[in-house]
């Protein structure tokens, strides 16, 4: 990694060069398009097919079959069997989420996922909050069909489930094909698409907690040609929450139109609105003591507590969304894609929240408000194909990928702004204004080229190749004014860096596939640290495993095990949004997740993982060298399954039932205080009776109390309790 300071000017010039790049790519795309449309007329040519994903269709991105994924596009950006993919992919399709009863967040949908800590705080109803192999993952390793949803500080986009036809984790770097990445994995949120055959679904539900949604899910053709489709969904949800005093209403539309003018060219136009008011919820940033273990008090704080003020705390989001996905093949095989989204969030929060105790027991609470805007530019052109050459057949892909992210980040906060007594909390003191915090106007650029080799030779050997350089200019601003106190915080830089991949695998003809992966990374960051502007993430991984798809049966089967080196480190400090980079952390690990379709009736998932981190530099504080950071834990271990009748009286009755899993983990950073393992049950009945289907899903059915992780002693999160979710739906 080599960083450099260059003009305005030569900045400029780079963004230019990337949207001239990408303009280029579509142009050419279109004069070739012209010019395969000219021949075919003329000499009666046949195109390869783009055929669109309907219901019940298997595909890259198209809906999945039971539990069962083959297929896959986040390994690889192609659409690539799951079982030659030199890295770990997990695939939650449509039918899961809905067995499972994702409905309010797509962090709920990872719960079950090997390798993924999913909801480390407890619900909190505007973030989705992601550790993939040990790594934060939360805000740099977030996708949505193959482009990146950046976030910083409280600038992250946030994505209903039910829009959803799949959520993916691709485990290890991803630099190599996405640019800046997650140093653990990136999850990639796949959306529905419009579909060849009508489609019309409704549905609505409650919870026991009294927060209610209701969605519409229509996609047809338009007219007699043939030529053009739609896909048209929407949700509305709100209600109480949990906590005492916290409530919300919620919902997004997304039209989407599909335009096929022959069977080589397909373009999709897609535009989303989504919208979020909220009053917080209380149970996601508690200490340890109170929670873990009993408080100065004498016991533990109760789930239902809100340490905030009901008539201060407001919350809020805006989210806007166009984009477009375009596909055409040429005679000759050659097949050229070009994706494009710009996305914007304008997002307002004022609340009350805690940290810690006083000398009497009280907790202290800091009075908070944060004014956030995001403007996030995502386009990625490439083109491919495959053909032989000296025995060995070549699927190759070459691209240019652009990325544009401008956040206004204006925070202010007091600490001890009052205090509250959390087993008889009297709410309506006054409190303390909110300070200047931050006051940031942040802007990255990042221009990719990358190149892929899929290589398939002597009966079963599969070997990956991939490389790619990118180019980051960063400019960031800090407006506070100067003080004694706070010096000036702006930076221009300007960073490069090669990131690539290879992999080798044999694919032996009864569905054994094991395979070994070296991969390096790299992950831009955005902000100040203790020394300086942050420096970029960077490392390897190697990877090693073995992938298993039966003859007899349809299922897949991944155990894997890996060792990932993160340098620069960037972690948060203190209570507030503090950061700074400390040193090196190494993570290895084993991973298992078996998913099977055994027969009509059954369907059943399982999984388990093991990841050690380690500290292994540390310059601020050497004596944190050998601590395992906190929040993961080290097993997890989760198994689902769903059976349903399909004969007899009972023809239409399922049956689901599982089990999560979470070790302990440790709560600060010194390792000296932990948070016990946790066991949880889940269950699930739903009856189908020609196109109607109720269902009752019940999660954490015991109603176990337990913490699912603290992020340091001032911020442990509740588990949820026990929550029974109904839905009706039917399909028209």
């Amino acid at each position: 990694m080599k960083k450099t300071v260059k003009s305005s000017a030569m900045r400029a010039g780079v963004v230019k060069a990337s949207l001239w790049a990408g303009v280029a790519a579509i142009g050419l795309a279109a004069a070739w398009s012209a010019q395969a449309q000219e021949a075919e007329s003329q000499n009666s040519t046949t195109l390869a097919p783009i055929v669109l994903q309907g219901e019940g269709e298997q595909g890259g991105t198209g809906p999945v079959k039971g539990y069962v994924a083959k297929q896959t596009t986040t390994g690889s950006k192609t659409d690539t069997p799951l079982n030659e993919l030199p890295q770990a992919v997990s695939v939650v399709g449509r039918s899961e989420l809905d067995d499972r009863a994702v409905v309010n967040k797509v962090d709920e949908a990872l719960r079950y996922t090997p390798g993924v800590v999913a909801q480390p705080y407890g619900t909190d109803p505007d973030t989705d909050w992601f550790y993939v192999r040990g790594f934060d993952a939360s805000q740099t390793g977030l996708y949505m069909d193959g482009l990146n949803l950046f976030g910083y500080a409280f600038g992250n986009f946030q994505i209903d489930p039910f829009m959803l036809e799949r959520v993916e984790v691709l485990k290890g770097p991803a630099s190599v094909l996405y640019g800046g990445a997650n140093a653990g994995g990136v999850i990639n949120l796949v959306r529905k698409q419009p579909t060849d055959t009508p489609y019309y679904y409704t549905e609505i539900g409650i919870n026991s907690n009294g927060n209610a949604f209701t969605g519409f899910d229509f996609s047809d053709k338009l007219g007699d040609s043939g030529i053009y489709s739609y896909r048209l969904t929407g949700k509305l949800a709100g209600g109480e929450g949990y906590t005492d005093y916290t409530n919300d209403i919620r919902g997004f539309i997304m039209p989407q139109l599909t335009i096929s003018p022959d069977d080589a060219t397909k373009l999709t136009v897609f535009a989303y609105a989504a919208g979020l008011n909220q009053r917080h919820t209380g149970n996601g940033f508690l200490p340890y003591e109170g929670t873990v273990v009993d408080g100065p008090f004498g016991g533990k704080i109760s789930r239902r507590f809100f340490p905030g003020e009901p008539d201060i705390d407001n919350g809020h989001y805006d989210q806007q969304m166009l984009g477009y996905e375009l596909e055409h093949e040429f005679e000759g095989g050659w097949k050229a894609t070009s994706n494009f989204r710009y996305s914007h969030l304008d997002k307002w929060e004022h609340f009350v929240y805690p940290y810690l105790y006083t000398a009497t027991g009280d907790l202290n609470r800091i009075n908070f408000s944060g004014d956030t805007s995001v403007n996030n530019v995502a386009w990625d052109n490439r083109i491919e194909n495959d053909f032989d050459i000296a025995g060995a057949n070549h699927k190759v892909m070459v691209g240019v990928d652009y990325r544009y992210y401008n956040i206004k980040n204006i925070q202010n906060s007091t600490f001890g702004a009052s205090t509250i007594d959390p087993t008889d909390p009297v709410y309506g003191l006054p409190q303390t204004p909110a300070g200047p915090l931050y006051n940031q106007d942040a802007t990255m650029h990042q221009v990719g080229i990358y190149a892929q080799d899929q290589i398939r030779f002597g009966g079963g050997w599969l070997v990956t190749l991939n490389g790619r350089f990118d180019y980051i200019d960063s400019d960031f601003k800090d407006k506070l004014p100067v003080t004694a106190f706070d010096a000036d915080d702006s930076y221009k830089d300007t960073d490069h860096a090669w990131s690539g991949r290879a992999g080798l695998a044999y694919e032996f003809d009864n569905g054994v596939t094991p395979y070994v992966s070296a991969a390096t990374f790299f992950n831009p960051q955005i902000g100040m640290g203790a020394s300086g502007p942050l420096k970029p993430e960077e490392g390897q991984q190697y990877e090693a495993g073995v992938k298993y798809d039966p003859t007899f049966m349809d299922a897949s089967f991944t155990a894997s095990v890996f060792h990932i080196k993160k340098r620069n480190n960037t972690v948060s400090v203190g209570f507030a949004p503090w950061v700074d980079q400390l040193g090196e952390v190494e993570s290895k690990g084993v991973e298992l997740e078996g998913k099977f379709n055994i027969d009509e009736n059954w369907k059943i998932l399982g999984s388990l993982a093991y990841t050690d981190m380690e500290v292994t530099k540390n310059d601020p504080n050497p004596a944190l060298i050998g601590k395992s950071p906190y929040i993961v834990p080290d097993w997890t271990a989760s198994l689902w399954a769903d059976y349903t009748v399909t004969t007899g009286a009972l023809e239409g009755l399922s049956l689901g039932a599982g089990l999560r899993y979470k070790g302990e983990s440790w709560a600060n950073d010194t390792n000296t205080l932990k948070v016990p393992s946790s066991t949880v049950v889940d269950a699930a009945i739903r009856y189908k009776k020609d196109d109607w289907t109720a269902s009752l899903n019940v999660t954490n059915v015991f109603d176990k109390e337990y913490v699912e992780a603290c992020g340091g002693i001032g911020a442990c999160g509740y588990g949820d309790a026990r929550t029974f979710t109904v839905k009706l739906s039917k399909v028209w």
